[in-house]
């Protein structure tokens, strides 16, 4: 018995080669656009441990200055029971230490010519930060390390206000939202002197609060941190002051 095979015929109509030419389009820019956010997420992190690598070299190549110097200077003698009067007062030249102001901050020259101004060190030992401070800040500073926004320099009396980013990740202030209250900061000046701080407060604001910078510390020596929340919308504020 004989079969009969018939099958179907496929009529591609103009419609259907329209809809398979915009997924075709679809499918090849969507790749496109995968491999440009690829590429520019890949190009950020280069840029961010570029950017660290210049931050480690401004701490390695920072000099803490001894701000005590020995001085010669001459001082009255007097000599008692002298056999005269010439005797029993005179001179003799002895060495005393002075006091020297600590610098308002140093200069330091990255290996790629670029020049930076520090005013001391931070050191958060919980969250494994240490970083130069710089003695300004603006959106390319902030990129290298973190920097002076308000207040009074390293270790003196007042609220030393520090912002650095949060880059959502290990580096620069990004672990600072992870602070805990009594966990301790290590701030040193130009001088190499360290003072520790406590965290005592932590809480986070709108970019136009400001009033975590003021400067009534009760004569105290106090400090801020500043970084931005993950969506950038708002700002962590961390609290501390000496131990």
């Amino acid at each position: 018995m004989n079969q009969i095979l018939i099958s179907e015929k496929l009529y591609v109509t103009p419609e259907i080669k329209k809809k398979k030419k915009a997924y075709k389009s679809g499918f090849f820019l969507s790749v496109f656009l995968v491999c440009i956010l690829s590429s520019y997420a890949i190009y950020a992190e280069y840029d961010r441990n570029k950017s660290e690598q210049v931050s480690k070299e401004i701490l390695d190549n920072m000099e803490f200055q001894n701000t005590t110097q020995v001085v010669e200077e001459e001082a009255t003698v007097v000599v008692l029971n002298a056999a005269s009067e010439e005797d029993r007062l005179g001179t003799q030249t002895v060495q005393t230490e002075k006091e020297l102001d600590v610098p308002e901050e140093q200069k330091s020259v990255a290996s790629d010519g670029t020049v930076y101004f520090t005013i001391g060190t931070i050191n958060i030992p919980s969250i494994k930060v240490n970083y130069p401070i710089l003695s300004t800040y603006s959106d390319e500073l902030l990129k290298i390390a973190p920097g002076k926004f308000y207040g009074p320099n390293p270790n003196e009396v007042g609220n030393l206000c520090i912002v650095g980013h949060n880059y959502k990740n290990s580096k620069f202030f990004s672990k600072v939202p992870n602070l805990k209250l009594g966990d301790k900061i290590e701030i040193t000046d130009l001088s190499g002197k360290t003072v520790t701080y406590g965290v005592y407060d932590k809480y986070i604001v709108n970019p136009d609060e400001l009033e975590c910078t003021s400067q009534m510390t009760n004569g105290k020596r106090e400090i801020t941190l500043i970084t931005c929340t993950n969506d950038n919308k708002q700002r962590h504020i961390i609290k501390a002051r000496e131990i």
